[in-house]
């Protein structure tokens, strides 16, 4: 199309003047925005920056103070979540809204047509599915039971269902988050696909090498506004990282480990399942001061089990835990936090903070019970509160205060409170689950910065994610568990992402015996 007739046509989202204000924050400040059809446009912005708010508003959650939404020209009405749905809009949450009981025909049905339609319906929905799984290169067989299906498939099911319902323009939210680099690689060419189709995408991630690789253009917000749009071709990662926090950021480097002695060791160590996910099949594993070991898989897959044991929740079922040279024997929580294990849990807010108590309370929640802050069993509160205000100070945590209720607290500025809690008490092994998850690239900077120091100071940090690129970055050696079963270690740069994605959806494995 050329012209200005042929360009207002090519436009086929456009948020105009959207305003939101949430008491007097300003989640929203009159913000313009544009989607074409046939484009890829990442959006981009720290945690707190606006893009929640302004999705809920495109989907009728919420409704703007001032502005309006266009889909294909037509007004969206403000307030109605079903609107967006038949204007052609779909999206793909970052955790899964399937029925596991369920099959993937169904699941794609469910809401659109009732579940007891004909043979005859069900046999054309059926062919529809089935043509666009083929289209697409979303190969997933209909009759599956969804909770039969890996982590990918079940991404190409929730593509699938927007796909079904004809939708023109899919917003992904975090889509990469659990998947490994190979089911990534072949998102990226669902999307290629799609976009040659004329679907249009917006594309919400932290993870800038990926924005740099799908998208063509990057809006980013910032405080609720948006302060900038760039083409794709034109910028880079650290630019877009320095529009985002508005200042430079400089990436962790943690150079070269000098190990020390193991700190902790398990020896063909096996734990009981949890529910349908396995417990740890036998496995060795050794954290050595002054290192810090990577452990990258995706969700489900032993992660959750190791973090348990570790943290004295669980107890082998076989083999051999040892603490420097003694032998574990009774393993409880208490027991783990005597032996020196800090622990950084995997979600925040349920197992790593109480959402309705204060700064002050969640600070000493793993050491009220010892000096300074309990004396003959009563709490010492003017020590509790003048050593939360120390962690607010020495680690940044954004807040009104030690009296404040922590669930007022942003991720990132959470996370660091519960980073300070951990790191003060020095501890001899840090557990850290998961600790950037969901944070900005600032936040993420800094948490990496504090574990890099940690473990220069003598640490023996096991780092938990499902972010292949943060392991690469950060992780002295790299273990790979798929299925309760662990990888050799391999040494930084010694394996490329491919490879490790390998042994992350079990090929490496299977090679090994």
């Amino acid at each position: 199309m050329s012209g200005p007739d042929g360009a207002a046509r090519d436009v086929v989202l456009r948020l105009d003047g959207i305003t939101k204000r949430f008491g007097k924050l300003t989640a929203n400040d009159r913000i313009d925005l544009a989607l074409h059809r046939g484009e890829v446009m990442a959006l981009l912005g720290e945690n707190g920056a606006g893009k929640t708010t302004l999705m809920n508003i495109l989907f009728g959650h919420y409704t703007a103070d001032e502005g309006t939404v266009e889909v294909e020209g037509r007004p969206l009405p403000p307030g109605a979540p079903g609107a967006a749905l038949k204007a052609g809009v779909g999206m793909v949450h970052q955790h899964f809204t399937l029925a596991d009981n369920m099959t993937v025909l169904e699941n794609i049905l469910l809401g659109t047509e009732p579940l007891w339609t004909p043979r005859l319906g069900r046999r054309a929905a059926r062919a529809r599915v089935e043509a666009l799984s083929r289209d697409f290169g979303l190969a997933v067989h209909p009759d599956a039971r969804v909770a039969t299906l890996s982590v990918g498939e079940r991404q190409r099911v929730e593509i699938l269902k927007a796909l079904y319902r004809d939708a023109r323009i899919l917003i992904l939210d975090e889509p990469t988050a659990v998947l490994t680099p190979q089911e990534t690689a072949a998102l990226f060419q669902t999307l290629r696909k799609m976009v040659a189709r004329g679907l249009s995408v917006i594309f919400i991630s932290h993870k800038l090498n990926e924005v740099m690789a799908i998208s063509s253009r990057v809006a980013v917000l910032r405080h609720g506004r948006l302060v900038g749009e760039v083409a794709t071709a034109d910028t880079d990662r650290h630019r877009l990282a320095e529009l985002m926090v508005g200042s430079e950021i400089v990436t962790p480097a943690p150079g070269t480990a000098t190990p020390g002695a193991a700190l902790l060791t398990l020896a063909a160590v096996r734990t009981a399942p949890r529910g349908d996910r396995p417990g740890l099949q036998g496995i060795d594993l050794s954290l050595r001061a002054g290192q810090i070991t990577g452990l990258a898989g995706v969700s489900g897959n032993g992660q959750g089990a190791l973090a348990d044991l570790l943290s004295g929740l669980t107890a082998p079922t076989g083999g051999q835990m040892t603490l420097g040279i003694a032998a574990v024997t009774d393993w409880t929580p208490r027991a783990a936090l005597a032996a020196g294990i800090g622990r950084i849990p995997e979600d925040r807010h349920d197992t790593g903070s109480i959402a309705d108590f204060t700064l002050t309370e969640n600070a000493v929640l793993e050491g009220y019970g010892s000096r300074p802050f309990s004396r003959r069993g009563v709490m010492d509160w003017t020590a509790a509160r003048r050593h939360a205000a120390d962690l607010i100070a020495t680690y940044d945590v954004r807040c009104p205060g030690p009296d404040a209720r922590i669930r007022l607290l942003s991720g990132g500025n959470m996370q660091k409170l519960i980073l300070g809690r951990v790191l003060e008490t020095g501890p001899m092994v840090i557990l850290a689950n998961q600790p950037v998850r969901g944070l900005d690239i600032g936040a993420v900077t800094y948490v990496q910065e504090r574990l890099i120091a940690a473990r220069d100071r003598g640490a023996a940090v096991l780092l938990i994610s499902e972010d292949l690129d943060e392991v690469l970055t950060m992780a002295d050696v790299i273990h790979v568990i798929s299925e309760g079963r662990l990888s050799p270690p391999f040494p930084r740069g010694s394996k490329t992402p491919a490879e490790l994605g390998a042994w992350m959806a079990g090929q490496g494995f299977d090679h090994a015996a």
